[in-house]
């Protein structure tokens, strides 16, 4: 199997028999906690009991009329500290024998039903009547994607501007396709798509108040999702070393075109990649499929602290990656031609907590060297744009140039323009990104009414 084959197809998921016998685990919890947990409000106690009893139909409309992007939710969602934590069926007792001591698979069943709605070429909405009201939305991620298909169900004009060739933000340039594939983002796309919604990719909103113009070109609102697009890095400048990769760019390459040149860059050679959230093991797992000689993880805190889910680290340290913790790198080595040779790295200790509750790395004095590596690849966060705040001035934006909303209404200080997902939050899930798109778009509709 080629490489290029390792990395088309996500893993199947759960048929009919395998999600009806798991809805049948369900405990139909009144007032069940697993939906207080969904923050898209997908309402999986009741889509679960549906299915319990034979509805199928009927759970497949709670979950699309709850979240359009509920496909998508049920393969990336890190549903072991959400809807999963808070399942009644994981906890066994004395008084409680009907436990079972491991949650019902709620993001497996959603995932069955959303696909099998698909199978079936089931229509879960009919095309709305079209309004006057004409919406602009800036990006088409989770976020810009949600708000869009809700205005949509209510017949608003609604058009997604979106700077890439291609439609889907996250879901199509920052996951890997072996956890979620594009057949699967196209018939997630083509539900929004089946309710009206217009894309213009290609279509920077950028420039001097380019996102505020929106309002003077014949939108009568904006919901501004462009996500984050710009890479953290070690280095402040001079990062065009060849060798380094920023997360957004390598795993940009690896669905836009660009894998064979990417291939080239990792195959037998030794990589380093630096971070301890999802996007670190994904970019961890994906240079072990590319059959790197080694990979290393570098962090610089310790295994326990790693912001990835559980399931994430076992299965990078079963596939072979090194984790190389309680390391801070500090910069990188290069030859007379610009070339990286190695990563220049500190030991840490761990003093007292800091603000996320972890305990913070210090650096260990006299404790520098020299790792040998061929590529790095910092997956140490997303940051905005350094010149987005030009794209909408008079938009309240705080020290990270990220945009001042109204947290019950997604609005910002500019009358008539919305805001919502990464922008906001900063690097956040997919999940929160769909609920502050459906916060805005209800937002959006009073204000349109007034």
């Amino acid at each position: 199997m080629s490489n290029a084959e390792k990395f088309k197809r996500m893993s199947r998921g759960l048929d009919l028999a395998q999600a009806v016998a798991e809805a049948d685990r369900c405990l139909l919890c009144h007032d069940a906690p697993c939906s207080e947990a969904c923050p898209a409000d997908t309402k999986p106690a009741e889509f679960i009991r549906k299915l319990r009893f034979k509805n199928v139909t009927g759970a497949i409309r709670t979950i699309k009329e709850n979240n359009i992007l509920g496909g998508a939710c049920g393969v990336l969602c890190p549903t072991s500290r959400l809807c999963e934590e808070k399942c009644s069926a994981m906890f066994k007792s004395q008084d409680r024998p009907e436990g079972a001591d491991h949650p019902i698979q709620i993001g497996a069943i959603q995932r069955f039903l959303v696909e099998h709605s698909w199978d079936r070429d089931f229509i879960v909405f009919e095309k709305p009547t079209v309004r006057p009201e004409k919406v602009a939305v800036v990006g088409s991620g989770p976020g810009g994607l949600s708000c869009a298909a809700e205005l949509a169900k209510d017949g608003y004009q609604v058009t997604v501007l979106e700077a890439k060739p291609e439609p889907g933000g996250v879901l199509r340039y920052g996951v890997v396709s072996y956890r979620f594939d594009m057949d699967f983002l196209a018939h997630e796309m083509d539900d929004i798509k089946a309710l009206g919604v217009q894309f213009q990719c290609n279509s920077a909103v950028s420039g001097k108040a380019g996102a505020e113009e929106l309002m003077q070109n014949g939108f009568d609102a904006v919901f501004l999702a462009p996500g984050l697009w710009a890479a953290a890095s070690i280095k402040s400048t001079g990062r065009d070393i060849d060798g380094l990769f920023s997360s957004v760019d390598y795993l940009s390459a690896l669905r836009d075109g660009r894998f064979e040149e990417v291939e080239k860059k990792i195959q037998g050679k030794t990589v380093a990649v630096i971070g301890g959230g999802s996007v670190a093991m994904d970019c961890i797992e994906s240079a072990v499929r590319l059959e790197a000689k080694d990979v290393y993880l570098i962090y610089r805190r310790s295994y326990c602290q790693m912001p990835a889910e559980a399931d994430e680290r076992i299965e990078a340290l079963d596939c072979g990656v090194h984790f190389l913790l309680l390391n801070q790198p500090l910069d990188y080595v290069t030859d007379d031609q610009n070339r990286l040779l190695g990563l220049r790295l500190v030991r840490t200790r761990l003093a007292e907590p800091d603000g996320s509750g972890r305990r913070r790395p210090e650096n260990i004095e006299g404790s520098e060297w020299i790792m040998d590596t061929d590529v790095v690849i910092e997956a140490i966060g997303n940051i905005a744009p350094e010149d987005s705040p030009q794209w909408y001035p008079n938009v309240n934006i705080d020290d990270k140039k990220l945009i001042k909303v109204d947290p019950a209404t997604g609005k910002t200080s500019l009358d008539g323009i919305f805001a919502g997902g990464d922008i906001v939050r900063g690097p956040a899930l997919v999940v929160q990104a769909v609920a502050d798109g459906k916060l805005a778009a209800a937002a959006i509709k009073e204000y349109l009414r007034k």
